[in-house]
C-alpha cells in the first residue's frame, strides 16, 4: 500500500522533474508535508482514505492558528496541485481537493516608487558603483533579482545597448534594450569589478558572484538612507512595468521585456497607474 508519505516522495519528485523553480518545490513540500502530519494525526495515512471534509478541517485548523488567508490559500493551491497530481498518476480513484474553496483575500496593489522616491534611491547609493549599477538595471529594465544575479560580463552589450537575460529556474530567456544611464552605471562598474575568472557580472570584493540576499541586503539598506518606507527591490520592477504603461508603452511589448508568463499579469498594473494615454510608443521611456 502506498502511504501519504510515499506520496508526498513522488510529488517532490515530479516537481523536479518537471524543472519547477526550487523556491516552488521547497513551498509546496513543506505545504504537503504539514497536511500529511495532519492527517496521520486523523489516523489517515493512505491517500485513497482522504475525504474534502479531511482537507476543509486542516484548512480550518490554520485559521485558529493564526494563517493568513493568503497563507491557506497559498496551501489549498499546493493540496490541490498534490491531489491532482495523485489522481492523474492513477493513484488515487477520485480527487478530494475539487471541492475545495478558497479563502478570500485581498491582494495588495504593486508598490510603485514616486519620481522622488528612485531618485533618492539613486543619490543614497550614488558613492556605491556596484550597487548603483545594480539599481539601475533592475529599475530601467524590469528584471527580477534572480535574474539579475544570473547575468555575466558577456550577456551585456555596451555596444549596440542590450542585456541577455539567462533564464533563472522557470522564468523566460528575454533581450532588453538598456538606456543610456543603465549603460553608463554598467561602463562605470566594469573597471572596479574585482579581477576574477567568474563570469558573474556582479561579484564581491573577492570575486565571487553577488548572491541574491547580498544584492537584497545592500538594496533595503540604501532604501533605509533614502528614508523610502515599505518599499522592497522588487518594487523596482513594479515601478518599471507601471512607468512603461503609463507611458504609452504597448502592453504585450511591456509584457514580453518584464518576462510575464500571461498579458494578464501586466494588465493588473493599469488599475495602479494613471494617465495610461494607450498611443502605443514603441521607445521605453527612461526612469
Amino acid at each position: 500500500m502506498m502511504t501519504l508519505n510515499d506520496a508526498h516522495q513522488q510529488f517532490v519528485g515530479h516537481l523536479k522533474d518537471k524543472s519547477r523553480a526550487s523556491a516552488t518545490i521547497l513551498a509546496y513540500g513543506k505545504d504537503i508535508e504539514q497536511l500529511v502530519t495532519y492527517l496521520k494525526d486523523q489516523s489517515k495515512t493512505d491517500p485513497k482514505e482522504v475525504e474534502t471534509t479531511d482537507l476543509a478541517a486542516f484548512m480550518q485548523k490554520l485559521t485558529t492558528e493564526n494563517y493568513t488567508p493568503k497563507s491557506i490559500s497559498r496551501k489549498t493551491n499546493s493540496t490541490k496541485t498534490f491531489f491532482k497530481f495523485l489522481k492523474i498518476s492513477n493513484l488515487i480513484p477520485s480527487d478530494p481537493a475539487t471541492g475545495l474553496g478558497h479563502p478570500k483575500f485581498e491582494n495588495k496593489p504593486p508598490r510603485i516608487l514616486a519620481k522622488l522616491e528612485y531618485r533618492s534611491l539613486r543619490d543614497a547609493a550614488r558613492a556605491d558603483i556596484r550597487i548603483l549599477a545594480v539599481i539601475e538595471l533592475l529599475l530601467q529594465t524590469g528584471m527580477r533579482i534572480g535574474e539579475l544575479a544570473k547575468v555575466r560580463v558577456e550577456d551585456v552589450d555596451l555596444e549596440n545597448l542590450t542585456v541577455h537575460v539567462p533564464p533563472f529556474e522557470d522564468t523566460r530567456e528575454r533581450i532588453i534594450p538598456l538606456n543610456k544611464g543603465v549603460a553608463e552605471a554598467v561602463k562605470n562598474y566594469l573597471p572596479k569589478r574585482a579581477k576574477t575568472p567568474n563570469h558573474a557580472l556582479f561579484v564581491t570584493k573577492t570575486g565571487r558572484p553577488l548572491l541574491i540576499r547580498n544584492i537584497r541586503t545592500a538594496i533595503d539598506r540604501y532604501f533605509r538612507i533614502a528614508g523610502i518606507k515599505g518599499a522592497k527591490v522588487n518594487d523596482l520592477r513594479h515601478t518599471w512595468v507601471a512607468f512603461q504603461l503609463q507611458s504609452g508603452v504597448p502592453m504585450t511589448m511591456v509584457s514580453k521585456l518584464a518576462g510575464h508568463k500571461r498579458l494578464t499579469t501586466t494588465e493588473k498594473y493599469l488599475q495602479f497607474i494613471q494617465g495610461h494615454n494607450g498611443e502605443g510608443k514603441v521607445k521605453l521611456e527612461e526612469l
